[in-house]
């Protein structure tokens, strides 16, 4: 009895896994659910935990063992989509960004948003110029510290706070200026509500970027926005189309594809390519989510997408749920008292800080691989005075490498400055694969010596265990790891897709040849007078398989039809 017992609390634990959930504000809910739950069942729990209604704007992400990103989906298995063992770390965050987000209907939903722009102002993912940045910047302090007070804030208080991948001097003082003076008596939902303002008329609102190639070998970022689709190449936008231009999005391999109808029926076709092929299908995937989600009326007309025009090729994948307008409707109905919202407030933060624990330090000690000190400006490129002249780093996979260490070293030296014109942090864009902190991570782990610093985060966002190389990002951990193992398993990938290719054009080829033949027969048994048709009926292999072969075949078939006939007959 006591064994049996054993055994079914064994049986249940297997049926039962954890799952970790970080959320905007970097705290973690944890809780337990069945293997066979559904990423609908889980999504549903933490919404419930935050009281969020308006919640299709959100979704979960995870990082597979290989570094690669991607979205739960909520119709699928989670232990199906998720290749790492239990238990399992996701993040929340926001999916599609709400075309205004100031507008939204309920206070709880803005503070998420407004904590997932915050996050991607922090990331460089949001470009702006320093006007803009610092008025952004003097809403986040006036939105967690209130009014000022000189009492609590001493001169320089403002260099505590680390907003940007960059600051500088000038930009700090006009932080504080906006934050004494223009700000005084807002509330925290009023300042937040005129970030979100300020920050969606940016053109890089709702930017989630993706890096990629061009034709030309060139690093750019593709992104999807509630507007249209965009392509960032150094600090310019190289391309927009409107929703309504893009007719199709399609991928092969590497290979991603946007065709498009512009103005006076011009139709374009732009091509990039991704690191990898999982980065190429995620960014598809990506794109058709967001074309369904900001494009269509209704969730009815969703139809199911193939990457390929041949339909024995290529992956298929449908959006499943509600598309915009349809998300704006519902939230219209809400009626209900407003849930009470905990404001992180003035906390340390592993992946989005708003304060640092100190004034900005000039060096940093490196004394241990984990729990460290690091410094999100090593590694990057510092910016120049003109709008337009700083390249994009591209940082990904393969022959997407990191800036060497005498780079880095030559850009921490050089003096950080923010122009006046444009505050352009375009190089700290995050390449999709990568968690936001990975890659930062890695880029400055090369050198010493920046401005200022934060803690480093204590798990990746993959929830995957970390060894002595964990905290190195994708890049900087596939360059330890060395081709051997690496091109070993992509050459196995490749060999298998090439056989399945195979294997796939045999099975068409023979079902075509057999369709063939089956027409070919009936029209031969057929009483078309057709002079080709004549001369085969002609033939003594068409008499002998006519007589020996098909007509006792459809004698056959007539009796067992009319004795099918029958029973029904009699029933």
């Amino acid at each position: 009895m006591l064994s049996r017992f054993k055994s079914g609390s064994i049986r249940n634990l297997e049926r039962e896994y954890s799952c970790t959930v970080r959320l905007l504000d970097d705290t973690e809910y944890t809780c337990t659910i069945q293997r066979d739950a559904k990423g609908s069942y889980l999504f549903d729990i933490i919404c419930h935990h935050l009281n969020l209604l308006e919640k299709d704007y959100f979704g979960i992400r995870y990082v597979d063992p290989d570094k690669q990103r991607h979205w739960l989906e909520c119709s699928k298995s989670i232990a199906k989509q998720i290749k790492s063992q239990p238990p399992f770390t996701m993040c929340l965050r926001v999916k599609f960004y709400p075309p205004e987000p100031a507008a939204l209907k309920e206070e709880i939903t803005r503070y998420l948003v407004f904590m997932q722009i915050k996050r991607d102002l922090y990331h460089g993912r949001l470009l702006c110029k320093t006007s803009d940045a610092a008025m952004l910047a003097a809403h986040i302090l006036q939105a967690e510290i209130g009014n000022y007070d000189p009492g609590k804030h001493p001169e320089g208080y403002s260099s505590k706070f680390q907003f940007f991948p960059k600051h500088s001097e000038k930009l700090e003082r006009r932080i504080a200026d906006l934050h004494k003076t223009e700000l005084i008596g807002q509330i925290p939902e009023t300042s937040e509500r005129n970030f979100l303002q300020k920050a969606q008329m940016l053109e890089t609102y709702g930017v989630d970027p993706h890096p990629c190639k061009d034709v030309s070998g060139n690093p750019a970022f593709l992104a999807f926005t509630p507007f249209g689709f965009v392509v960032l190449q150094g600090n310019k936008r190289v391309h927009f189309l409107k929703w309504h231009e893009v007719t199709k999005l399609k991928f092969e391999g590497k290979t991603f594809h946007v065709y498009a109808n512009q103005k006076e029926d011009q139709k374009i076709i732009l091509t990039y390519f991704a690191p990898t092929p999982e980065a190429c299908k995620h960014l598809w995937k990506c794109g058709v989510e967001n074309q369904a989600f900001y494009k269509l009326d209704k969730s009815s007309q969703v139809r199911t997408v193939s990457s390929s025009n041949l339909f024995f090729k290529g992956s298929r994948f449908r959006f499943s749920g509600r598309v915009a307008k349809e998300v704006m409707e519902q939230s219209a109905k809400i009626k209900r008292e407003p849930p009470e919202i905990h404001r992180a407030g003035l906390v340390p933060s592993r992946s989005c800080p708003s304060i640092t624990h100190g004034p900005r330090l000039t060096s940093v000690p490196r004394t241990r691989r984990r729990a460290v000190h690091i410094s999100i400006m090593e590694g990057l490129e510092s910016l120049r005075d003109s709008a337009h002249s700083t390249p994009v780093r591209s940082v990904s996979h393969g022959d997407f490498m990191p800036r060497s260490r005498s780079q880095a070293t030559d850009a921490s030296e050089r003096t950080a400055v923010i122009s006046d014109e444009a505050y352009s942090p375009s190089d700290s864009v995050l390449p999709t694969p990568v968690s936001e902190h990975s890659a930062e991570l890695s880029a400055s782990r090369q050198t010493n010596g920046a401005p200022c610093s934060i803690e480093e985060e204590k798990e990746s966002e993959a929830g995957t265990p970390r060894g002595d190389g964990g905290d190195l990002g994708a890049e900087g951990k596939s360059a330890q790891e060395g081709a051997g193992g690496d091109s070993t398993l992509s050459e196995v990938e490749q060999v298998n897709k090439f056989v399945l290719s195979v294997l796939r054009l045999l099975l068409v080829t023979i079902g075509l040849l057999f369709v063939l033949l089956l027409l070919l027969i009936i029209l031969t048994e057929s009483d078309l007078d057709i002079a080709f048709l004549r001369d085969i009926r002609q033939t003594p292999e068409f008499e002998q398989f006519h007589f020996e072969y098909f007509c006792p075949l459809r004698r056959w078939f007539a009796c067992k039809l009319r004795w099918v006939g029958g029973l029904l007959i009699n029933k």
